[in-house]
């Protein structure tokens, strides 16, 4: 679970300083952060029906529990467990509105421990924008 994290501050997705160590992975709309890792596509849904899947997004995956969330910024923080030490990785997540209407998606996901994680988290950023756009899209 939750247990002995430091206390969860929201993340301002835009000016968010990236560790040195390669176990953390930034996804964003193109153009959004100049050392995101990845680009998120537009989310097939705005922000007011894309909002309530990203909450109950966690629940779909092992091992990850809510930590917190700060609805203003549509922003929520989950903690995922390595299964076989119960290492924890943070999650943080936070849609926006964009130009002409659409819908970006951030995505961060880091490891609070080590220095590097095999690729871990950005299997896991992968796999939560793909997650994302199958639960928007009904599938």
């Amino acid at each position: 679970g939750t247990e002995g994290l430091p206390p969860p501050e929201p993340v301002d997705f835009r000016t968010l300083v990236l560790p040195r160590s390669p176990n953390a992975c930034l996804a964003a709309p193109a153009g959004a952060h100049p050392a995101a890792h990845l680009a998120t596509p537009p989310l097939p849904a705005d922000v007011a029906a894309a909002w309530p899947v990203l909450r109950r997004l966690g629940q779909r995956f092992p091992r990850t529990h809510p930590l917190a969330e700060w609805p203003e910024r549509r922003q929520g923080q989950w903690v995922e467990r390595s299964p076989r030490v119960g290492f924890p990785d943070v999650i943080a997540a936070e849609i926006e509105e964009g130009p002409g209407g659409s819908t970006g998606l951030f995505l961060y996901s880091r490891s609070l421990f080590g220095w590097s994680d095999l690729g871990a988290n950005r299997r896991r950023v992968q796999a939560w924008i793909e997650a994302l756009d199958a639960a928007l899209r009904g599938r």
